[in-house]
């Protein structure tokens, strides 16, 4: 057993599932935003970015790291809200390229904001579990007590959000509420609070991908901007409107990015996402888990 961990597969296989998993939660705050108000949030890696700026900055004085980690939720949870009542709702209704090139004008403005209100920090953050990893008889394992960490965070979350939609009345308003707002009003669903708290949702889980990206190195402006880009494509893989499709596709670029690291080139990394999307899009176009719609004519 312990040879098996430590061969070259698994080795590359674990490290693939520990950076898959921020990238699928990225990409499931993209599903909730599309899922409850049908608009796609290029600002959200930067939105989580400076919610994490505002906790985890207070690590280096000596704040509690959970206390850190609450507070760079909250911040991330009111930022969504704020977002979507000023910037958004008065563009609903309106062509919908107008909230896409407002969210990314509100991308430049949160990474060109983040630096002239913190310094640049280049010591890593401290995180309450070692990053050392497993031994095995003198081989490495890559796990380790903060990996474990990462993993059971991202999971537990993913697997609530993919509850609340699956399961409960709120999620099912709040899918009514983006898909038919006016039949919605009809039916007593208060849809611009709905909508709101998808945002409010979107916007916490997007800061808890930048808490976890941020604990264990340096906080920087940029932390997420090129595991965006990946969730971009593994919530275009998965399906715009199913979490599950967000969590499997965001763990399929991480482990091909994984793969081609070790046994390909460094170099050839970032083409991960866009092997996976070009598979994803010869074998299903509309997504690994949307369902095909068929209609009688």
């Amino acid at each position: 057993m312990g040879s098996f961990l430590t061969s070259r597969f698994i080795t590359y296989l674990l490290g693939g599932i520990s950076s898959g998993v921020v990238i699928a939660l990225l990409a499931l705050s993209l599903v909730i935003i599309w899922k409850s108000t049908h608009v796609l949030n290029f600002a959200q890696g930067a939105m989580g970015m400076f919610a994490a700026f505002v906790g985890m900055n207070l690590v280096f004085k000596g704040t509690n790291y959970w206390l850190c980690v609450l507070l760079s939720l909250a911040v991330g949870l009111a930022l969504g809200g704020v977002t979507e009542r000023v910037l958004i709702r008065p563009l609903y209704g309106k062509p919908e390229i107008n909230p896409i090139v407002v969210m990314v004008g509100f991308l430049g403005v949160i990474e060109a904001a983040i630096p002239s209100i913190w310094h640049t920090n280049l010591l890593p953050v401290p995180t309450p579990f070692s990053q050392i990893y497993y031994q095995n008889n003198g081989h490495t394992i890559l796990i380790s007590p903060f990996v474990i960490f990462q993993v059971v965070l991202a999971l537990g979350i993913m697997g609530g959000v993919a509850l609340l939609f699956q399961y409960t009345n709120l999620g099912l308003k709040m899918r009514a509420a983006a898909l038919a707002p006016e039949v919605s009003r009809l039916l007593g669903v208060r849809v611009n609070r709905l909508l709101t708290l998808g945002w409010i949702l979107s916007s916490g889980v997007g800061a808890m991908a930048a808490v976890i990206v941020s604990s264990g190195q340096s906080l920087a402006a940029t932390n997420m901007d090129g595991i965006f880009v990946s969730a971009f494509i593994a919530a275009a893989v998965g399906g715009l409107e199913s979490p599950a499709g967000a969590i499997t596709g965001g763990l399929l670029i991480g482990v091909t990015e994984s793969f081609i690291l070790g046994y390909w080139s460094s170099n050839m990394a970032p083409l991960a996402g866009v092997i996976v999307l070009v598979i994803s899009l010869a074998i299903r176009p509309q997504g690994i888990f949307t369902r095909n719609i068929t209609r009688r004519v």
